[in-house]
């Protein structure tokens, strides 16, 4: 028997299965994946989710890992050969905006403990739990967008940041009949 998946799960691309079953939704605390899935939301913004999603592992090399520390220091050199890298997207405003989003995040880090104490503060802690109907923004992604652009990072509109508390877990979307969803509990 097939597991039943929200609607969006494409069904034939492996990593988009396994994203959906053990990434989306799930409570993330990790930092360097909370800063990792903030530029690879800002980075999908025109795209598909998955067209960021197969491209991740590249992401990951071209970026160092998702050193903050590393990419802050991107020099001209840096951005041009990111710019010829044909495994992410190739757009220089993007690029741009995961450099600044790394000095943001690093003063973000000394100022309130990093995205983690940052987010989570947000929600006392604890995901909100919807009934799987489609929201694009709400107001709390308003607030944590418009405070987000108030401390210098980029590509963080209310609709990235409503998809980005969906993907680290602030935010439990799964339709009433997905298999994750009866799994765990509400």
């Amino acid at each position: 028997m097939q597991k039943i998946r929200c609607a969006w799960a494409n069904l034939s691309n492996p990593l988009y299965l396994d994203y959906h079953d053990h990434e989306w939704g799930v409570p993330c605390h990790d930092e360097k994946r909370l800063f990792e899935m903030l530029n690879l939301e800002g980075a999908q913004a025109g795209l598909s989710w998955e067209t960021i999603l197969n491209k991740r592992e590249n992401y990951r090399l071209a970026f160092d890992g998702w050193d903050a520390h590393k990419i802050a220091q991107y020099d001209d050199d840096k951005v041009v050969s990111l710019l010829a890298n044909p495994g992410i997207v190739r757009n220089r405003l993007k690029v741009a905006a995961t450099i600044n989003n790394a000095k943001a995040y690093l003063r973000l880090c000394e100022e309130k403990g990093g995205l983690d104490a940052y987010l989570w503060a947000y929600v006392n802690g604890t995901p909100i739990y919807n009934n799987g109907e489609r929201i694009i923004t709400t107001p709390l992604s308003d607030q944590i967008s418009k405070d987000l652009l108030k401390r210098g990072f980029k590509f963080v509109g209310s609709t990235i940041i409503y998809a980005y508390m969906q993907a680290i877990g602030m935010v439990h979307d799964h339709a009433a009949d997905c298999h994750w969803r009866r799994t765990r509990s509400d």
